[in-house]
């Protein structure tokens, strides 16, 4: 065993420039996920703004994290193919891009359009976090790297919230949104110069030689907007006959992607999802948590943030700051996730989840118990906290369970696969909470609302929102039991990359 101090990782530099490198590209991740939850208050504003359609509000995040899921698995081949300096160079160029534009929108379909491609962007430069992590560190250091970046998404996770309410609340309610995307402008810029002159390019990896199944990203992207787009449209249109074929269209297309990809790895060639992965009956109910979880918590915001400035007039700062609890809880729920983790097992997922579960239902009885008229954020301060603290508990070590229902040989495609599934249901989740958001909001009729009218009325369609989304998490709570009761302690490196994912996947 080689005793030379300077190389580490597989990137051959000095541990200096290691950690240089790896702060730069953690900013371009901080970008991303301060973009994800920035978004949630902006959403009242966008919808008087530009007149936007509530289809449109659940597309903003819908599409957003649709687009970003399926990138994830592709671009990870890429930068193994042609080194992951490059491959995050280009996607952070392009959010950078699509932000701007973003912000420029004057239609529906112009910030929809964008917001796919900023999505897309994200995909294709956040797997190099993880592959850099693996590559430039070794041993504990690579432990401290991971949980570096654990903070970092915990924190910008929680900012984005409050950053979003106090732009819209210095640059007005008119055009304060555009601010939340022209924000990055500056950052990117400045983590693209830092990235073409500190970051080192990763080596090329022959396992690589395969390519991406293009073919089946198709298939997958075609298959699952089948299936998104009736589920946000369809409310809004009242549910005509295309709706439906469409949603039938999904499915003939799921199984089609699935033939396909079996006769990809019946030619020796890398599928985009391995089928065998699925020959596990644990992992397979895994991928089913991954996607019910985040279809739960991804989308508690969307109607609170709905709730908080269209229903009960309140700013988009008084909104971002109903989120602090929640974001507090994360923070202080990973950073015991790891040690509880390895003391007690799945134990730690099933309090997690059932914290989560128990704290929306505790938000779902508020709205329903309490006068909309009386509601304040103090209500809401115990519910949020315990399913942030849940949250926090959960996000960090989950991958990694899921991870362990399969051969060791298999993590690497194992935690791809489950990030995707991350991504997707935080889309579905958003698409089928703001058709039933949308779907129950109604006023009285025959006379103009009063502002009562009005705060009863969002509240009636948060609460049946609310109910669908610890709904979710009483089902993710239940899927925790599939999984083994331990891991490995530590785990492989793999499945340490795979820990450390999800809370950008779902943030």
């Amino acid at each position: 065993m080689t005793t030379t101090p300077a190389p580490v990782g597989t990137i051959q530099v000095a541990p200096r420039r290691a950690w240089i490198a790896f702060a730069v590209v953690l900013l371009g991740s901080a970008m991303s996920l301060i973009d994800a939850t920035i978004v949630n208050v902006a959403l009242p504003s966008i919808r008087t703004s530009i007149d936007a359609s509530e289809a449109t509000l659940s597309w903003i995040i819908s599409g957003y994290a649709l687009a970003f899921g399926l990138a994830l698995i592709p671009a990870g081949r890429l930068g193994d193919r042609f080194g992951h300096k490059w491959v995050f160079f280009s996607g952070l160029a392009l959010f950078v891009a699509a932000s701007v534009a973003c912000g420029l929108s004057q239609t529906d379909e112009q910030l929809i359009v964008s917001r796919v491609v900023q999505g897309l962007a994200g995909g294709i430069y956040l797997p190099a976090v993880s592959a850099y992590i693996q590559l430039l560190f070794s041993g504990r250091v690579r432990g401290r790297a991971f949980a570096v970046f654990g903070a970092v998404l915990g924190v910008s996770s929680a900012i984005g919230p409050v950053l979003g309410g106090l732009l819209i609340e210095a640059f007005g309610t008119t055009d304060g949104w555009r601010f939340v995307f022209y924000v990055n402008l500056p950052i990117g810029v400045v983590a693209l110069l830092a990235t073409a002159a500190l970051v080192p390019n990763s080596p090329r990896q022959a396992a690589a030689a395969n390519g991406v199944d293009l073919v089946g990203l198709l298939l997958l992207s075609g298959a699952l907007s089948a299936i998104l787009v009736p589920l946000i449209e369809g409310q809004d249109q009242g549910w005509p006959l295309w709706t439906y074929f469409s949603l039938a269209g999904g499915v003939v297309l799921l199984v089609l992607f699935g033939l396909w990809e079996r006769s990809v790895v019946a030619r020796g060639r890398t599928a985009l999802v391995p089928p065998h992965l699925f020959t596990h009956p644990a992992f397979t109910a895994g991928t089913f948590l991954a996607l019910v979880y985040f279809a739960a918590f991804v989308s508690i915001f969307f109607s609170i943030s709905l709730l908080w400035q269209s229903g009960l007039g309140h700013t988009a700062l008084e909104s971002g700051l109903v989120s602090i609890p929640f974001a507090i809880g994360s923070i202080v729920g990973s950073s015991f996730s790891t040690r509880l983790s390895a003391a007690i097992g799945r134990t730690v997922l099933i309090l997690g989840s059932g914290l989560v579960a128990l704290g929306l239902i505790g938000v779902w009885l508020v709205l329903l118990l309490v006068p909309a008229t009386d509601l304040t954020s103090w209500d809401l301060l115990g519910p949020l906290l315990v399913a942030g603290l849940g949250s926090g508990l959960f996000i960090a070590p989950n991958v990694q369970f899921i991870v362990a229902t399969v051969d060791a040989a298999e993590a690497g495609a194992a935690s791809g696969v489950i990030s995707t599934m991350q991504r997707i249901g935080s889309a579905i989740g958003i698409a089928v909470i703001g058709s039933v958001f949308f779907g129950t909001l109604s006023f009285p009729s025959g006379r103009r609302p009063t502002s009562t009218d009005v705060a009863d009325a969002f509240a009636t369609s948060a609460t049946a929102a609310l109910l669908v989304s610890a709904a979710f998490a009483v089902v993710a709570f239940l899927l925790v039991f599939t999984l083994p009761k331990q891991v490995g302690r530590g785990g492989s490196a793999p499945q340490q990359q795979a820990a450390s994912e999800p809370a950008a996947a779902g943030r």
